[in-house]
């Protein structure tokens, strides 16, 4: 007896989009992808190639309008998110959808809304909470190992600065970068955020600055259990891709460190050094982008609810809204002004 498998239908064709195709048709045996579109035809033609997609289109309503098509993932620009949702829930699909939802909380309020009136499931797509050392800060919060949890510093830096013309369009730091955090550290300490205090500048990046961003940060966070949370953020690291995590508590710490290509240590008269960390999110995080793709499609076969809900995407908005208004205003500010 075959496993009925969930029918998928891709809405973006760029380099998340591609990553999530090939594990969906590579990876993940409960699902089959039906179909890719992406406004640029030669890409969906592309990706739907090279992942042996059978159909592919350059408007994504077909996919919306096919009925074999149970649901959808959309990885399509930031400004896309919120309105696809919406199309996608009055189509009665379920929904894997990029962060963040939106830029603004009334349009992912609006979303969300059309989301529990049509009685379909969405997934944020945060995919750090599925990968093996965050979750296991998150297991021994869980279990008490470190006792009370106290002090949380994440320290997330990028190799280099995207494009200006991807920086114009993001949003910003905050809720183009830092809101991976965010969601971090309210994943770790599983405790809402009260109130955000940010500084940041765009010292030594002056495309950066010219796109009215900013390009280093430290945000502080203070949480409904009591608990205070730092992040450090840049986004030029000359070494590589930076993410480490550490976590103090009432009975201990438990910290991870960066990922490396390999364990390899090279002692000799001139120092003892290792080779750089992987170099990105894709290399760092590839495992779990496949890992919350597979709870999505669990979650959607075996009726459960999805483990990062819209309510998930909403949130690090909220945080970030309140970390750009801090910073603009030079002073604490608490999530109730902003949410």
């Amino acid at each position: 007896m075959t496993a009925r498998q969930l029918t998928v239908g891709l809405i973006g064709a760029g380099r998340i989009g591609r990553l999530h195709a090939h594990h969906l048709t590579m990876r993940l045996p409960r699902a089959c992808l039906l179909a890719v579109a992406d406004a640029r035809a030669e890409a969906a033609e592309s990706c739907a190639r090279e992942c042996n997609i059978p159909r592919f289109c350059s408007d994504y309503r077909e996919i919306l309008a096919d009925p074999q098509i149970e649901a959808v993932l959309i990885c399509s620009p930031t400004s896309t998110h919120a309105q696809l949702i919406e199309e996608a829930a009055r189509s009665g699909k379920h929904i894997f959808c990029e962060k963040p939802l939106a830029l603004d909380l009334e349009t992912i309020d609006r979303a969300l809304a059309t989301v529990e009136q049509a009685g379909v499931k969405l997934q944020t797509g945060f995919n750090r909470r599925f990968d093996v050392h965050f979750r296991r800060v998150r297991q021994a919060v869980e279990q008490g190992e470190i006792g009370l949890p106290l002090m949380l510093h994440i320290t997330s830096r990028d190799p280099a600065p995207p494009p200006a013309a991807y920086l114009r369009a993001s949003g910003g730091l905050f809720l183009d970068m830092t809101i991976h955090d965010f969601d971090t550290a309210r994943f770790l300490l599983a405790s809402e955020v009260e109130e955000v205090f940010a500084l940041a500048h765009a010292l030594n990046e002056p495309d950066i600055a010219l796109a009215g961003d900013v390009a280093h940060a430290a945000v502080m966070l203070r949480f409904a259990s009591g608990a205070i949370a730092t992040i450090s953020n840049s986004r030029r690291a000359s070494y590589g891709y930076d993410q480490r995590v550490e976590l103090f508590g009432s009975e201990g710490c438990i910290a991870i460190d960066n990922a490396y290509p390999n364990t390899a240590v090279v002692s000799d008269r001139h120092g003892v050094r290792r080779d750089l960390p992987l170099h990105f999110f894709m290399e760092r995080y590839a495992e779990s982008f496949a890992a919350e793709l597979q709870a999505f499609v669990e979650a959607i076969l075996d009726d459960r609810p999805v483990p990062v809900s819209g309510y998930d995407g909403r949130a690090p908005v909220a945080i970030a809204l309140a970390a750009q208004r801090s910073l603009q205003e030079h002073r604490p500010v608490s999530l109730r002004e902003v949410a």
